[in-house]
């Protein structure tokens, strides 16, 4: 599972760039550079996921294969969020907590974005849902 929202990037009359996300019409920022707007897609899609993540909503799904599209991902805590609420589908935080042997609201601090879960906490979860912790640097 890799989280990549598609965004465009449209240049502006007066310079800089307009981003907007395919996926996420809500989403959207701006930047002078296309360096500057693509830091700042970055914040905004992790700000949004965030979001929706503290608020329980249901987040769509990124678009493969969109053409003239950049993909930009979120910050770490929000992929890890982001990650765990996905791979654990239907199943219950209570559910997760007792395959971890942990508490509630230990399991429930895995889903929030403002929360930094250890390597070896994210390794843990990722196995007790049938997952492999994988990662990459850019």
């Amino acid at each position: 599972m890799e989280i990549r929202y598609p965004a465009t990037f449209e240049p502006q009359e007066g310079g800089g760039y307009l981003v907007q996300f395919v996926d996420l019409p809500d989403t959207f920022t701006e930047g002078a550079t296309l360096e500057e707007a693509q830091f700042n897609a970055s914040e905004v899609l992790s700000a949004m996921l965030g979001f929706k993540l503290d608020a329980g909503e249901a987040i769509a799904p990124p678009t493969a294969d969109v053409a003239g599209a950049q993909y930009i991902a979120p910050d770490a805590r929000t992929q890890a969020a982001y990650l765990i609420r996905q791979a654990r589908a239907d199943r219950s935080l209570s559910d997760l907590a007792r395959a971890l042997e942990t508490s509630w609201p230990a399991a429930k601090k895995l889903e929030d974005p403002k929360h930094w879960p250890s390597l070896r906490q994210l390794e843990r979860a990722a196995a007790a849902l049938g997952k492999r912790l994988v990662l990459s640097l850019e």
